[in-house]
């Protein structure tokens, strides 16, 4: 059976209504990503990160998963194991529409981080500088469990095995501009040059010319069009 790798990005949970955080004008809700999204940040100014998580987790909360997502859960009971789903976003979209084999690189909105111990925790209050952590109940070690600027994304030893081993690989709504997630189609096809890599995207990312075929519209449309041809190509006599 084909191996299959998703990337999603932001594209896919904005037709939900969960705002793309960064602006072409470089900001994350008309914040600097300096100020919210980086250790240093956290580091001169905590009230203002964890109040800035607060209400991103409050948003996510708010909306539901839509088409693509389901539609990518439907694959993935097609394909079972041989379906990894790696994605940027840190909301928990893909979970609640079934999703089970998925692996978020860049953290989890309703995850908290303690620095002490490094337990993490499922949490979906609000997070101060005085909340306890229930591991080595310490208070002022918590942070969001968010892969910030600067800092290692999570399961890349996996992910990059996963790539090399795979036969097909489709980025979704995402604008190619981080890295290392943008190079991952360069590594599909550096191992295996015979691989389908696909892109589906509102419009091109910058990575585009990297793959071998492009599909351009709504998530929420062109991927369960894509997601049956898959289903129907497993099934195919």
């Amino acid at each position: 059976m084909k191996k299959i790798v998703i990337l999603t990005g932001a594209g896919i949970s904005a037709e939900s209504g969960i705002k793309t955080f960064r602006d072409s004008g470089g900001l994350w809700e008309n914040h600097p990503i300096e100020d919210v999204a980086t250790p240093e940040g956290f580091t001169r100014n905590p009230h203002l990160v964890y109040s800035f998580y607060n209400e991103r987790r409050k948003q996510a909360s708010l909306v539901n998963p839509n088409k693509a997502h389901k539609a990518l859960s439907d694959l993935e009971k097609t394909y079972g194991n041989n379906l990894t789903l790696i994605t940027q976003n840190v909301d928990d979209l893909h979970e609640r529409s079934g999703h089970k084999n998925l692996y978020h690189m860049h953290g989890e909105l309703n995850k908290v981080r303690c620095t002490n111990c490094e337990n993490i925790t499922l949490w979906k209050k609000d997070l101060e500088a005085t909340s306890l952590c229930s591991h080595c109940v310490e208070v002022g070690y918590m942070r969001p469990h968010i892969v910030w600027f600067g800092e290692m994304p999570f399961y890349m030893d996996f992910i990059e095995e996963k790539l090399r081993q795979c036969d097909i690989f489709c980025a979704i709504g995402t604008s190619a501009h981080v890295y290392p997630a943008a190079g991952f189609v360069d590594i599909v096809t550096y191992y295996n040059p015979q691989a389908q890599t696909v892109e589906i995207n509102l419009e091109a990312s910058k990575q585009a010319s990297h793959f071998k075929e492009t599909i351009y519209g709504k998530a929420t449309e062109c991927v369960p069009l894509w997601v049956d041809k898959q289903i129907k190509g497993k099934i195919a006599p």
